[in-house]
This record gives structure tokens, C-alpha cells and sequence, in this order.
């Protein structure tokens, strides 16, 4: 398939229309920083969990996840069970918590608990994370889109980076969330067409194909041997998904921003259950997606071109799937998957984007021009998106010109500088007797673990020192979060407790005030400027 056909492209224009209409349609809104940021905290928790949803499931999740089920099992859907897991555990307290104790930025907090140092180390390390992903995140969706249509790559690059940071920039996160409900719709779809198609083409039925599939225990959730050095097992990527997950929900810009824009603290609890309860079985049938490709293959003998092969003759695992569209989706369906890779890519950048800008404005320009106006701190906001939208493009096309490998020095960079926000959280939620320079010794910490370990045996191996990492790559952020954890709360009895801590701040003391109060006391109510 050389090019889309008629009927793909009307689908496709018509969802870029869309999305531009709908920025264009809450432009005149963002007046504020309230408005730019939070949406007047006035969004609908059905529309937040739908935004909630759209965000998570990136294009990195349309490629990666039936590439993992086609090539080997489903050990990789483990972790998300521990998205409802939390949710479950600290869900009700850490929602009504943040929305009450910050602003607009989750990493209020933690200056709040252990001073402006750690807030801007997390926010940081917020930037890094989420940095290195936008660009990535752009490029994934090239393969596919590229092989379907023979478009190229860095046209699809910057088009959809342009028209992305375009409703991003003009209507603020009202504009996103509302484009995120189209998009999570559009993946929705996209899904259904996907598993449809497959089913429907299976030589001997939806009956042969799981057979199949069950006899080469294709659909396994790994070993459930407890052994944590072990890849694909079991434990670990549930050990790895209740840190990941725990990090999200409360130390993550991007989903503590939307607690902030529900009506109420019952909205958006509601709003995240309901992110939460799309993820898992979308992300199921990603799997379910890579294992009835594999069965396909399998039962059809149909074979596979030069190009999609390794140099050792065996398929590469993440082409098959757009190799699949390329040949077998009909017309006007195929319209409707790519629109949903557009959006999975457009819908992480976007939500992306207006997180960073307000990082950026409420952690550090404010800090630098406490005096500013909101009219001010809204201009520098939309300048930061359209900065941060811009670089996106730029390390999207760069990673399409050199391989994601040219990037292995930036992302282990990144992933060192990102370290242990999960075990910041805790040790500040969970401890009375932590301070800030018990934190800062297990930051530090932390820190070296990370280094030593992604250079030496991470994903992006840059360094032998004759006493490398072994153990899988998804264990070196559960070993930073459990060393800011242990070692941060055992090196904080070394220092005098601090004095000027306020219980409200950690989960004692909020629990206490809801139990005797009724209803959590507003700490330090942030009043909310607005200049003529």
C-alpha cells in the first residue's frame, strides 16, 4: 500500500480538523494561568478519565505492546495491573490530599515537606523523564504511518509535532483534555477495527488461534519463581508497576495536574478510576492484538519480506504489526488506525507539553520573578510550549535520522537525573522523622546506584567496569526508590528532627484532620491572582 486511499484520508483530515477546531474553540479562554493550567477546575470526571486514558496510552503502547505478546509472552501487561492496584491502596487519600495541599504543581509539596531544593530536583527530574519521551514518542508512530502510506518520516514528524503544539499553545489544558476525549475514542476504535480484522481473516476461527496460542503458552504472565534477577519474571514487573504507578499517582505532573481540574475531590477520583479501568483492558488487547498476529502467521504460513528481518533471519517482532496494516487493513479502516496512531502519538505530547510549561512557570519562574503578574507567568507558560513543543520535533527527527541508539548517552542521562521520586514521596508521606537532609543523602544515593547501573548493565550499556548491573533493566528504578526510601529515613535520625513540620503534611496527620474535622483543613489555601 504505496499511499492511503480516498476513503482513509477523509478519515484522517477529518480528525485533524477536529482536534484544530477544538483548540481553536477554547482559545478565547485562556486568559489565566487558573484557566491555561488547571480549566478553571471545572472538567467532568467522565471527560478527565477519558483524558486520563488517552494520555497513558501513547504510540509507544501501539507498537511496543503486540511486538512484546507477538515476540514472546504477556509478562509486559503485569505492571499495569498495579495502575488499579494503587489506585486501590492510597487512591481516595492521595487525591483529596494533593488537591488540597498544592496549587498547580505537584511538586509543591515536597517544598512544602523538605524545602525549595527538593522541589526543584523533583520537578527536574519531572522535565528529564517526560523530555526524553516526547521526541520518542513522535518517532515511533513514523513506522508504521511511513510503511502505510510511503509519506516521509520527517514530514509526518513535524506535521504532526506542528498541529500538536499548535491546540496545545492556543487552548491550554482545556483544549487538551477535550482533544484527549476525541483521541481516546479514536484509539478506542482504532482497537476494535484491529482485533475485528484479525478475527475475521483467521484461518480456522477465533477457536484455532487461542488454541494455538495456549498450547505455546503465549499468553503466560511470565515465571512466578521468586527470583528478582530474573527477566520476564513475574514479581519483578509487579514489584516494577507498584513503584511506576505509585510514582504516576503522586509524584507525576501529569496526572496530579488532573486531579486539580475535577469539580470535586469525588470527581476526580472518579475521573482517575475511570482512566484506570480503560488502561487495563486496552492494554490487554494490545497483547491480544500481538498474540492473534502471531497466530496468524503461524496458521496462514504467509512469510515475511527481506526488510523485516534480522541478521540472523528471524523477524523483527515490533515490524510485524505495521507491516500487518500495511497489507491487510481495508480501506476507511485503515483511515481509522491511523487517526488513532496520530492521536496516541498528539495526545502524550500535548498533555506533555502543558505539564512542562506549568513546571516551568509555577517551580522555577515564579521563584525567579515572585512579583510577576499573571498575565506574565501565562505569556512565559505559552512560550515554554511552543520552546518544549519545538526541541520535541527536533530530537523526533533526530532519532528518525541516526536510530534511537545515537540518543543511548541522552536517555541514560535522563533516567539517572530522574531517579527515585516514588521512594521522595513516600519517605515524605509515610515519615515523620524524615528531613531534608536525610532526603538529600538517599537522593544522592540513589543517584550513584542509578549511574553505576544504567551504564554499565542498562537498556543503553555504555561502560564495562568488570562490576556491571546484572539484574533487568526495569529493577534499577525499584532499587533508587527503595535506596531515597531506607537510606533517606535511616540518615535523617543523624540530624535533629525538624521542628517546623506540620503534620497536616504527612498521612497521619491528614487522616487525623478528616476523622476529626469531617473534612481535610485547607493548608495554606493558594489564592489565585488575577490583574486586570
Amino acid at each position: 500500500m504505496s499511499s492511503l486511499r480516498t476513503l482513509d484520508l477523509i478519515v484522517i483530515a477529518l480528525y485533524f480538523a477536529g482536534v484544530a477546531a477544538i483548540g481553536l474553540r477554547f482559545a478565547r479562554r485562556q486568559t489565566t494561568t487558573e484557566a491555561y493550567f488547571v480549566a478553571c477546575r471545572s472538567i467532568p470526571h467522565w471527560a478527565m478519565g477519558l483524558s486520563i486514558f488517552a494520555t497513558i496510552i501513547s504510540s509507544i503502547t501501539f507498537i511496543a505492546y503486540p511486538g512484546a505478546a507477538y515476540k514472546g509472552d504477556w509478562n509486559l501487561l503485569v505492571p499495569g495491573f498495579m495502575a488499579v492496584g494503587i489506585l486501590l491502596l492510597l487512591g481516595t487519600t492521595l487525591i483529596s490530599f494533593f488537591r488540597h495541599a498544592v496549587g498547580m504543581s505537584a511538586y509543591e509539596y515536597f517544598e512544602k515537606r523538605f524545602g525549595y531544593g527538593a522541589r526543584a530536583y523533583s520537578a527536574l527530574a519531572f522535565v528529564a523523564g517526560h523530555f526524553s519521551k516526547m521526541g520518542f514518542v513522535l518517532f515511533t508512530i513514523t513506522a508504521a504511518i511511513c510503511g502505510m502510506t510511503g509519506w516521509d518520516q520527517y514530514q509526518v514528524i513535524i506535521s504532526v509535532g506542528c498541529v500538536t503544539v499548535f491546540y496545545t499553545l492556543i487552548g491550554g489544558l482545556e483544549a487538551v483534555i477535550w482533544t484527549e476525549v476525541l483521541q481516546g475514542i479514536v484509539k478506542l476504535l482504532g482497537l476494535v477495527v484491529v482485533i475485528g480484522v484479525l478475527l475475521t481473516i483467521m484461518p480456522g476461527g477465533a477457536t484455532a488461534a487461542f488454541q494455538l496460542a495456549s498450547e505455546n503458552h503465549k499468553m503466560n504472565l511470565g515465571s512466578f519463581d521468586f527470583n528478582f534477577a530474573q527477566n520476564g519474571n513475574f514479581w519483578v514487573m509487579l514489584l516494577y508497576g507498584s513503584f511506576w504507578y505509585l510514582q504516576k499517582y503522586a509524584a507525576d505532573q501529569t496526572l496530579v495536574q488532573r486531579y486539580l481540574v475535577a469539580k470535586t475531590d469525588c470527581d476526580a477520583l472518579k475521573g482517575v478510576a475511570l482512566g484506570a479501568a480503560l488502561c487495563v483492558p486496552a492494554w490487554t488487547a494490545f497483547m491480544l492484538v500481538g498474540t492473534l498476529l502471531w497466530a496468524y502467521y503461524q496458521l496462514s504460513g504467509e512469510g515475511f519480506p527481506a526488510h523485516l528481518m534480522d541478521k540472523n533471519g528471524k523477524v523483527i517482532a515490533d515490524q510485524v504489526f505495521p507491516f500487518f496494516l500495511t497489507t491487510k487493513i481495508p480501506a476507511g479502516l485503515a483511515g481509522i488506525f491511523m487517526a488513532a496512531l496520530f492521536s496516541a502519538a498528539m495526545s502524550t505530547m500535548s498533555s506533555d507539553l502543558n505539564c512542562l510549561s506549568a513546571v516551568g512557570v509555577e517551580d522555577y519562574y515564579r521563584r525567579l520573578r515572585p512579583n510577576s503578574t499573571d498575565k506574565q507567568r501565562l505569556f512565559i507558560g505559552k512560550v515554554i510550549v511552543a520552546v518544549c513543543g519545538t526541541i520535541a520535533v527536533g530530537i523526533g527527527a533526530f532519532i528518525a535520522r541516526k536510530g534511537d541508539s545515537a540518543l543511548a548517552l541522552y536517555y541514560a542521562a535522563t533516567a539517572i537525573v530522574s531517579a527515585g521520586l516514588a521512594g521522595m514521596f513516600l519517605l515524605a508521606f509515610f515519615s515523620r522523622r524524615a528531613n531534608r537532609q536525610g532526603l538529600w543523602i538517599g537522593i544522592i544515593n540513589a543517584l550513584i546506584f542509578t549511574a553505576w547501573a544504567t551504564l554499565t548493565g542498562g537498556k543503553y550499556k555504555l561502560l564495562d567496569l568488570g562490576w556491571n548491573y546484572t539484574w533487568p533493566d526495569v529493577m534499577i528504578g525499584v532499587g533508587a526508590h527503595l535506596i531515597v526510601l531506607v537510606v533517606g529515613y535511616g540518615a535523617s535520625w543523624l540530624f535533629p528532627a525538624d521542628a517546623n513540620l506540620k503534620t497536616e503534611w504527612t498521612i497521619w496527620g491528614w487522616l487525623a484532620q478528616r476523622k476529626n474535622l469531617g473534612r481535610p483543613k485547607i493548608i495554606s489555601p493558594v489564592v489565585l491572582e488575577v490583574n486586570p
